[in-house]
């Protein structure tokens, strides 16, 4: 294998397909001010009032695309499955029943197995949504919404591999699926029934569910304006603690000290330091959560502040727990 000697000209020639692909996506947003929006919202309407099954279908490229694009519909709650058009006709039919709806892509429109099962599904009243180039095309007039790509060159030199087209489809398919989940109202809740796992499962999930540190159970709340010698004796000896949370007259958060805090400060200025305000000493906090907050929003904190602890509030702002750092590197949503 030679390589390329002119870097620079390959690097041009990928710029000129991603620009081709962005500016295809763009002149189809423009078109949606027109009669384009229109065949979108009839579209989300069927989306919306599907009581089954969205079952989406096509050939080759396209089929590939209507795999991720029923994936991602089945993500927001919206159940769907994809049948292949050749299949569909030898018993894969079977799958559909009255209250589904069928999703059909096509870039020309005139694939013949997609045209056969459009007129099946016509003659079984399963409506469907035809996406293709061409609104006049014989699949697009057996649908009861199409939506059109309009012109599109392929960012292909050749003008010939899915490449614009399979792109534009795409992004229709996610512009559909998130107006449904709009309209639906779809919730976080929503969303995590159906990604328990991995780190977006991770992400969906309460704060509270991984808060090592809770008041009155292995934390102790104190005064900041304490003595170290002070705030450690005043702490509640039946509580099993390797942090003190820190409040202010108000009783607003204000740092942490933990037992490394205390090392460290003894190892600087020995048994004298223990007379230094527990203030003077902390690790003050910064941006908070709140106890409907969820993981990912603690990773987000993390990233932004890299502290290693951050306070939990309840709804009226009083300190109920600390997330510490080893708790999302031992969920393995940060690395350590």
């Amino acid at each position: 294998m030679t390589s390329n000697p002119d870097h620079q000209s390959e690097i041009e020639f990928c710029m000129s397909v991603l620009k081709a692909e962005s500016e295809a996506i763009d002149q189809i947003a423009r078109r949606l001010d027109g009669e384009l929006g229109s065949c979108f919202t009839r579209a989300v309407d069927l989306l919306e009032a599907c009581t089954g099954h969205v079952v989406v279908t096509g050939m080759g490229k396209s089929g590939l695309i209507g795999q991720k694009m029923s994936a991602t519909l089945s993500s927001l709650d919206q159940p769907s499955n994809f049948m292949h058009p050749s299949e569909a006709v030898h018993g894969d039919l079977g799958r559909m029943r009255k209250g589904d709806l069928a999703i059909m892509l096509s870039f020309s429109g005139q694939t013949e197995e997609l045209v056969n099962l459009g007129a099946i599904l016509k003659a079984n009243d399963i409506p469907t949504i035809g996406i293709s180039s061409n609104p006049d095309s014989a699949m697009a007039r057996l649908c009861t919404v199409h939506i059109s790509l309009g012109s599109i060159n392929e960012a292909c030199p050749l003008n010939l591999a899915p490449t614009t087209s399979t792109t534009t489809t795409l992004a229709i398919g996610d512009a559909l699926a998130l107006a449904q989940a709009k309209r639906r109202q779809l919730r976080h809740e929503d969303f995590k029934k159906h990604h328990p796992g991995g780190l977006l499962g991770a992400g969906l999930k309460p704060v509270s569910d991984l808060m090592r540190f809770k008041i009155g159970i292995n934390a102790v709340i104190v005064r900041h304006d304490a003595s170290l010698e002070d705030a450690i004796r005043s702490s509640n000896p039946s509580i099993q603690s390797s942090i003190i949370v820190l409040v202010d007259e108000s009783g607003r958060l204000r740092g942490t000290f933990t037992d490394t805090d205390l090392r460290r400060h003894l190892q600087e200025h020995g048994p004298t330091g223990m007379s230094s305000s527990i203030g003077q000493v902390m690790t003050p906090t910064g941006d908070t959560l709140t106890i409907n907050s969820l993981v990912r929003d603690a990773v987000e904190l993390f990233t932004r502040e890299g502290k290693r602890q951050i306070g939990v509030l309840d709804a009226d702002g009083t300190p109920i727990g600390i997330v510490d750092v080893d708790d999302l590197v031992a969920m393995k949503v940060v690395k350590e």
